[in-house]
């Protein structure tokens, strides 16, 4: 496919203070079945002072040679990760025709790149001239945690599931909200790159401008990213607060892509106070019904997991994500974005 010996596929990581998960990140992505002459690997780093650049410059001089796909650590001024992909724009050699998107805390299978082209490959037999990326499915990592299951079984929740990076799907399929998306480097160019006024969500924003340009793009199910989630509740609500800001922020770019589903726990809370003004014999309804939703999560949950504590631990989870996530929906529109405290 590349008889130059140069990479057609570069793999772009920025980072942030990513210690505890970068190496297994990076060898995942090093130890490739794809040949090491046709990907690369380029990490753009934001300012981490955990030591994460010191283990990335050890796994650089450890995997030199041909046996090895070329390892590249950058430095992205501005930190940010719109920032960082557009610099992976300017920074990739000429060769590179396909960008993946990768974080730092996620590790891949061996044959995932190899994956990747076979997906992408589908993908174009079925729209030969308008794919500009193609998704993954995003799956755990294996660690479990009594936290990390009650997030999980949160986000397994028709309570809690977006339809977006967390959906699970068994088909190839046009989409919206690809995942972990390996994009067509020329397109990305085309459309301008990220949009850094966007701290997160700023792929959310590239596949709506995307598709708005005419393009076309599919998530399938072949290759999967394992993604470590979190493990504890503040970061749970940080994750829930910062996903509705920048949802916000998406949805005064681009109106179309709201859904009413997302704005049912303001609802609800809407409801409940003009129940209560107008002294209505029904003002228990609605806590009584977002009380048994929760209760039946928990259960259907706790079972699935079989971990008893998931009976109270996913409607806790629940609880958090809704309210973090519309007090985010309304602070995006008191505030600009600030950078995030957890990890990129």
């Amino acid at each position: 496919m590349n008889g130059d010996g140069m990479p057609i596929l570069a793999t772009v990581i920025p980072v942030l203070n990513e210690v505890r998960f970068i190496e297994r990140c990076v060898e995942s992505f090093l130890n490739q079945s794809l040949s090491p002459s046709q990907h690369m690997i380029l990490i753009l780093d934001g300012g981490s002072t955990d030591g994460t650049v010191e283990v990335i410059e050890r796994l650089i001089a450890e995997h030199q040679g041909e046996a090895w796909p070329r390892l590249v650590l950058e430095i992205n001024p501005q930190r940010t990760v719109a920032h960082a992909r557009n610099l992976a724009l300017a920074l990739l050699p000429e060769s590179v025709h396909f960008i993946v998107e990768m974080i730092g805390h996620a590790t891949v299978e061996p044959e995932h790149l190899e994956q990747r082209l076979r997906a992408w490959e589908w993908c174009e037999s079925q729209s030969p001239e308008g794919l500009a990326g193609v998704g993954v499915r995003v799956v755990g990592d294996g660690h479990r945690t009594r936290t990390g299951d009650w997030v999980e079984g949160a986000l397994a929740s028709p309570l809690g599931r977006s339809g977006g990076q967390f959906s699970q799907f068994n088909t190839p399929e046009l989409t919206k909200v690809p995942a972990f998306v390996m994009h067509r480097r020329e397109v990305l160019t085309e459309v301008g790159g990220w949009d850094v006024d966007f701290i997160t969500s700023q792929d959310s924003d590239l596949s709506m401008r995307l598709l708005k340009a005419g393009y076309r793009l599919y998530r399938h199910p072949l290759p999967t990213v394992q993604m470590h989630k979190r493990s504890s509740l503040r970061q749970w609500w940080r994750m829930g607060h910062r996903y509705g800001f920048w949802r916000t922020k998406v949805l005064l770019k681009h109106p179309s892509r709201a859904k009413w589903q997302e704005f049912l726990p303001l609802f609800g809370l809407l409801s409940s106070v003009l129940l209560v003004a107008f002294s209505s014999p029904l003002v228990a309804l609605p806590f009584v019904v977002y009380g048994l939703a929760l209760a039946t999560s928990g259960a259907l949950e706790s079972r699935r997991q079989r971990r008893f504590s998931s009976l109270l631990g996913v409607p806790l989870c629940l609880l958090m994500l809704h309210t973090s996530f519309s007090l985010g929906l309304v602070d995006g529109l008191l505030r600009k974005g600030r950078l995030p405290k957890d990890r990129q």
